[in-house]
């Protein structure tokens, strides 16, 4: 089977996954600042194969709740299909794979503020052509717009690449920057991620750390009355869920792909 016929092969099972569009990237093709090399993951990666998923309309909600339950639909249904890509190359071609996550796990480091992957799914995307980056520094795909998650799956086995998109999809209407509620968003090129993590993980390691380390000099009925305290619990609730569940604005508010 030539190398056109494996890669149509692959393209038809993951359309029959339910996947929204799938992508392909020569290893060599991608270029991550601040990721790790694909090579220290994988030594003999030849290409990678991104999946694309659409959001929701849950996403739109203004009940964080519900917001989040679509993505963690989303999440769960990423992985059963990286899943069963991973062992469709195996059985198929006798391909070694690996998954790539379309978020957690991810390192928690001082370094890193738990904002760079293993994996740069982004630049993964836009190496595969399945997108271009858009002001909000999300990548825009044609029809979705950035209403759209990506994960990869790694392979040893080499197929074709798909050309990167020409031009730009963002018509800089500057939505994204005007409505994020954190100003993460105002220097052209760069997400000032500490800005972001303020409004988007109000309960994440930032919350906990300092809860913690009030509960450590705290007497015993302060203990108490911090465990009652409704912040508490929504610190727990973040810890089991993810903690990055309470703003999508520069996914709802921006108008590319929104039908």
């Amino acid at each position: 089977m030539s190398a056109e016929a494996r890669k149509e092969t692959v393209k038809e099972f993951t359309e029959g996954l339910g996947v929204d569009d799938v992508g392909f990237a020569a290893a060599s093709s991608y270029d991550s600042p601040r990721s790790p090399s694909l090579e220290s993951i994988f030594p003999d990666v030849k290409t990678i194969i991104v999946l694309a998923y659409a959001e929701l309309p849950s996403c739109e909600s203004d009940n964080m709740m519900i917001a989040m339950n679509g993505r963690l639909d989303l999440m769960e249904f990423s992985r059963s299909c990286n899943y069963k890509l991973a062992r469709f190359l195996g059985r198929e071609f006798g391909a070694k794979a690996m998954t790539v996550p379309v978020s957690y796990p991810v390192l928690m480091s001082r370094e890193t503020l738990g904002a760079v992957a293993e994996v740069s799914a982004r630049h993964s995307a836009v190496a595969a052509g399945l997108g271009s980056f858009g002001r909000n520094n999300l990548v825009l795909h044609p029809r979705f717009g950035c209403r759209i998650l990506f994960t990869e799956v790694l392979t040893d086995l080499e197929l074709p690449g798909d050309a990167p998109l020409t031009g730009s999809l963002c018509n800089d209407c500057m939505e994204c920057v005007e409505t994020c509620p954190s100003g993460a968003l105002d220097t052209e090129g760069r997400t000032d991620v500490l800005a972001c993590v303020k409004v988007s993980q109000p309960y994440g390691i930032g919350r906990n750390i300092r809860f913690w380390s009030k509960w450590a000099e705290a007497d015993t009925a302060e203990r108490q009355a911090m465990l009652a305290d409704d912040r508490y619990w929504k610190i727990y609730h973040a810890a089991s869920i993810g903690f990055q569940y309470f703003c999508f604005n520069c996914i709802k508010n921006c108008p590319i792909g929104q039908q």
